[in-house]
């Protein structure tokens, strides 16, 4: 989609960059998925929002006596995660969306183009639903193993979260064949002689 200029993300003139995509949600992305691809922009916001939170939290930690590296990490993560996830995440979802509009006004133009232009739609709605997927495994497994929001409350207000022996007992309550035991130190022969 040429002749559109780049309008994300919004710089203040006095910066000497540019813009670097163009985003336009009512002009790109058909209308019965504007909201969903607006959730997933506002989550991305919420994202980065998090690592801004988070360095001044790092900031406030290494001013009240702890290590300035989480303070220098976290920046770092805000400057290179943040627009990172932006380009990795977000815009391929936006162009999965925007994939299937495109693809289909192109059939008018050129259908060996719009053919595989859809394929790339289809690849990126693959890829979008996949980890939703993954995402939904991974709760899944969560909640089979008895986790749940009443119970992490429960286990942090307690402290059996930061417990060994209940920690420990928990990794043991398995059935299945559990490793052998070894010494803490191992036996090595003496410098200079031989192995047996």
């Amino acid at each position: 989609m040429s002749g559109k200029e780049n309008n994300f993300p919004p710089l203040p003139r006095f910066i000497p960059l540019q813009p670097c995509f163009y985003q336009d949600f009512s002009d790109e992305i058909p209308i019965e998925h504007q909201v969903l691809v607006k959730r997933i922009y506002r989550l991305w916001m919420f994202y980065c929002a998090t690592l801004l939170v988070n360095l001044v939290a790092c900031l406030a930690w290494w001013a009240g006596g702890g290590a300035g590296a989480n303070f220098g990490l976290a920046l770092v993560w805000l400057l290179l995660f943040s627009p990172c996830s932006y380009v990795c995440w977000f815009r391929p979802a936006y162009k999965a969306f925007r994939g299937w509009l495109a693809a289909i006004n192109f059939f008018q133009t050129s259908i060996g183009a719009a053919v595989v232009m859809l394929l790339s739609a289809i690849m990126f709605s693959l890829s979008a639903a996949m980890m939703a997927v993954a995402i939904m495994k991974v709760h899944r497994i969560y909640r089979g193993t008895g986790g749940n929001f009443q119970k992490a409350q429960t286990e942090w207000s307690t402290g059996a979260w930061r417990n060994p022996p209940s920690r420990e007992a928990q990794y043991n309550n398995f059935s299945g064949n559990s490793l052998p035991e070894y010494p803490t130190v191992p036996n090595y022969p003496a410098s200079g002689s031989q192995w047996p």
